[in-house]
C-alpha cells in the first residue's frame, strides 16, 4: 500500500487522484475516520448529469471509508453566475428557481451517498445562508487583504484566458474569493478540512486553503480528480440527442442504462474503476478482455451505474423490454442492437395510427406503402403482427420502448415521452 490512509489507496487505484495539496499531510490526516471534506456543486439545472459523477463517486468513496462528506450547494453564488473562467458567463436565476433546482439535485444524490441523521452521513449546505448575509465593505476589510492579485493571474485558468486576450472580468476574481470564503466558513462552522473538485478547480482551491492558513493559522487540504473525458480526450456526458442526465425525470433509466452500454471500448476498464462498486481487484482481471468480449463487460457497466442511479430494478425492466423487443434470441446481442435502431418520439398524449408513424419516421415513402405493408402482413410491434387498425395505445407509460419492425432489416423504437 502506498498510503497509510485506506480513502486515498482506493481513491488512486480507481483513477480518481490527479493533484492535492500537502499529500502526506493530507493522508496522516486521513487515517483518523470521521474526517469531512466538502464538494462544491452548482445549482443550475434541477438535475446532476454525468459530468458530476467522478466528484460523486469520490464521495461515496470518502463515505465508505469512514469519512463524513459535505455537500455545498452553490445557491448564493449561483445568483451571480459562475464565470469559470469560461467564454461567457452561465445565466443568473431567480431564488425560486435556485429552490427548485435544490431540491432535484438532492434527489439526485440521494442514491449514490447516504443521507440520515448518523455520524457518517451526508451534510447538506447552502452557501446562500451566509453569502447573502455578506455586506461588501466588511468583506472587503476582512478577506480581501489576503489575497494578492499576482498569485491569481499565475494560476492556470486565469493565464490561460490572458494569453488568449480574452477579457477577464472583475466578477471572475470575486467569485474566487466567495469560493475561497465558502473553506473558511465551512472549516470554521464544520470542522471540514478537505475541499474536492475537478482539476480545472485547483486555482480556486487553492484560494481557500490560503485564506483558512493566512486568516486563521490552520491547515486545510485540497483534492482534484481528473475531468471525465474518452480515451479521444472529449468531454463524456453528452450524446447526439443531448445531456446524459441523471434525473429519471430528464432521462429515462432505460436512455441512461444505453449511454453506458454503448461507450467506446477503450474506455470500459476505466469507467468500470471509477463508476461501480466492483472490488479493485476483480477489475485488474478485467483487464485483458479485448475484442468482442467487451461487450459483455460494456454490459456489466451499463448494470452497475444504472443499479445505483436508479435502482436494481430498473435493471430486470430496461433486460425485460430489450428481451420483449427481439423474441428470444441471445439476450446479450439483443441489448447490444438496440443503439443502431432509429427512435421515434411519441407524446403521450396523442394517438397515432401506424400508418402515421410509419410514414412520420420515414419507414415508408407513402401511406399506400405502409397499408401495403401492414396488409401483406410484414409489420411488427415487438414482434406480434399488426394490423392497418393498430394504433399506439394512449396509456403507454412514460419512457416506455415499443420495436416497430417492416420486415426483417427496418427497425424503429417508438419512445412515450
Amino acid at each position: 500500500m502506498k498510503y497509510r490512509s485506506s480513502f486515498l489507496n482506493e481513491a488512486e487505484a480507481r483513477g480518481f487522484f490527479y493533484q492535492s495539496t500537502n499529500l502526506e499531510a493530507m493522508d496522516e490526516f486521513l487515517t483518523t475516520r470521521g474526517r469531512r471534506g466538502y464538494l462544491g456543486i452548482d445549482v443550475t439545472a434541477r438535475s446532476l448529469h454525468v459530468g458530476h459523477l467522478i466528484p460523486i463517486f469520490l464521495l461515496r468513496l470518502f463515505q465508505k471509508h469512514g469519512h463524513r462528506p459535505i455537500v455545498l450547494a452553490g445557491g448564493g453564488t449561483t445568483k451571480i453566475g459562475d464565470p469559470s473562467f469560461k467564454n461567457t458567463s452561465r445565466p443568473i436565476l431567480t431564488n425560486e428557481e435556485i429552490s427548485i433546482n435544490l431540491a432535484g439535485i438532492k434527489v439526485c444524490l440521494a442514491p449514490f451517498l447516504k443521507f440520515g441523521g448518523d455520524e457518517s452521513s451526508v451534510i447538506m449546505v447552502n452557501n446562500a445562508d451566509w453569502l447573502d448575509q455578506l455586506e461588501y465593505i466588511p468583506f472587503l476589510r476582512d478577506i480581501g487583504g489576503y489575497f494578492s492579485i499576482n498569485r491569481m493571474i499565475g494560476f492556470e485558468s486565469v493565464k490561460a484566458k490572458l494569453t488568449a486576450n480574452d477579457s477577464l472580468s472583475f466578477l471572475e476574481f470575486n467569485y474566487m474569493l466567495l469560493q475561497a470564503y465558502d473553506f473558511y466558513k465551512l472549516y470554521s462552522e464544520q470542522n471540514c478540512c478537505i475541499q474536492f473538485g475537478g482539476q480545472d478547480q485547483w486555482g480556486n482551491i487553492i484560494c481557500g486553503v490560503e485564506l483558512v492558513k493566512k486568516k486563521l493559522g490552520k491547515e486545510v487540504f485540497g483534492f482534484t480528480n481528473p475531468l471525465l473525458t474518452t480515451a479521444s480526450g472529449v468531454k463524456m456526458g453528452k450524446t447526439s440527442s443531448g445531456t446524459v442526465w441523471l434525473s429519471a425525470d430528464m432521462l429515462s433509466p432505460y436512455d441512461f442504462w444505453q449511454y453506458w452500454r454503448n461507450i467506446d471500448d477503450a474506455d470500459v476498464i476505466k469507467l468500470m474503476y471509477l463508476f461501480t462498486d466492483i472490488d479493485v481487484k476483480e477489475i485488474k482481471k478485467m483487464e485483458a478482455v479485448t475484442g468482442q468480449e467487451l461487450n459483455a463487460l460494456k454490459i456489466i457497466l451499463a448494470d452497475e451505474v444504472t443499479s445505483i442511479a436508479h435502482g436494481k430494478n430498473s435493471i430486470v425492466e430496461i433486460h425485460r423490454a430489450a428481451s420483449g423487443m427481439f423474441g428470444n434470441g441471445d439476450e446479450c446481442d439483443d441489448l447490444i442492437s438496440l443503439e443502431s435502431i432509429p427512435r421515434y418520439d411519441m407524446k403521450k398524449s396523442e394517438a397515432k395510427s401506424i400508418v402515421d408513424i410509419m410514414v412520420d419516421s420515414n419507414l415508408c415513402a407513402s401511406r399506400s406503402d405502409a397499408k401495403r405493408l401492414l396488409r401483406s402482413n410484414s409489420v411488427q410491434i415487438n414482434n406480434e403482427i399488426v394490423s392497418e387498425s393498430y394504433s399506439v395505445p394512449l396509456d403507454l407509460p412514460a419512457n416506455t420502448a415499443l420495436k416497430l419492425s417492416c420486415g426483417k432489416k427496418k427497425h424503429l423504437l417508438i419512445i412515450s415521452v
